[in-house]
């Protein structure tokens, strides 16, 4: 699995779709990650198929929401998404959020994993003790766990876990969106300008550095760029104490704890207006 990929969250229109991944592929994404629930399944593989790389360069993610869990559900959100990405198999498929029968959609997977229909499974937004629970009760740990990840929410205890479980962590979200001043933070300001590179660039370092994969997303094609040019150089240790120190401790986007937030994802099933997915 690429360690930088390409997101295609809240990308709603299927022209603006179909280039943005048209434009990652070109400047060397071959990760692109995207869902059900973001409505640009059909966009995506537009793209796959008129980019022109063979299928087994491209590594493509894209998961099962709240409504497709359970064994059945899940089977057939598979078989819709392989329909509407155009392709005969994933490289990784998700459940996208602790809720609803995510034990039978994880028989589901398991058998679509032996199957070959799919290379690797996985969980996204999975805290320490449903991650925990799954991993002690499935044949099949999930291989990736997507969570939000970013220096205002850096979950080091759930890394750490995750490590000791053998689950791959990869960060959605990891500017926050721009929210709470992530761009604006001195620390990070000050590092770029010592390396020569953006503030975007120093947070994917350092998550790269930590062992962390990415899924940044941008329309703008300069942006992409500037989010694939983080390999020619590396933070220093006293450099990562400091965004070390920017650790809130809470997320910013999402909590699946959180009563209210439990209940927007599910109004979201009623009234399917993108948000923080």
């Amino acid at each position: 699995m690429p360690m930088v990929g390409f997101g295609v969250f809240q990308i709603t229109d299927p022209a603006a779709c179909e280039q943005a991944v048209l434009d990652a592929v070109s400047v060397g994404y071959r990760l692109i990650d995207t869902a059900s629930s973001y409505g640009n399944e059909a966009a995506v593989g537009r793209a796959i198929a008129r980019c022109g790389l063979p299928r087994e360069e491209l590594f493509v993610t894209t998961k099962a929401y709240i409504q497709q869990m359970g064994y059945r559900q899940t089977m057939r959100a598979f078989d819709e998404s392989l329909q509407n990405l155009g392709l005969d198999y994933l490289d990784l498929y998700l459940v996208h959020m602790p809720f609803g029968d995510y034990y039978g959609s994880w028989r589901a997977m398991e058998e679509l994993y032996r199957a070959g229909q799919v290379r690797a499974i996985g969980v996204c937004n999975f805290l320490p003790d449903r991650l925990l629970d799954l991993c002690y009760s499935a044949e099949i740990v999930p291989q990736v766990n997507q969570i939000e990840r970013h220096p205002h929410f850096q979950r080091g205890e759930e890394l750490a876990l995750m490590g000791e479980l053998g689950v791959q962590p990869q960060g959605w979200a990891p500017f926050a969106e721009g929210l709470k001043g992530m761009f604006a933070e001195p620390v990070l300001a000050a590092i770029a300008r010592r390396h020569g590179k953006t503030p975007a660039q120093v947070i994917l370092r350092w998550d790269l550095q930590q062992g962390v994969a990415v899924v940044p997303k941008s329309v703008h094609r300069e942006r992409m760029v500037e989010n694939l040019a983080v390999w020619d150089f590396a933070l220093e240790e006293g450099e990562m104490a400091q965004i070390a120190a920017l650790d809130r401790g809470r997320p910013t986007l999402l909590d699946p704890r959180e009563p209210s937030e439990v209940k927007r994802v599910y109004d979201y099933l009623r009234n399917p207006v993108l948000t923080s997915l």
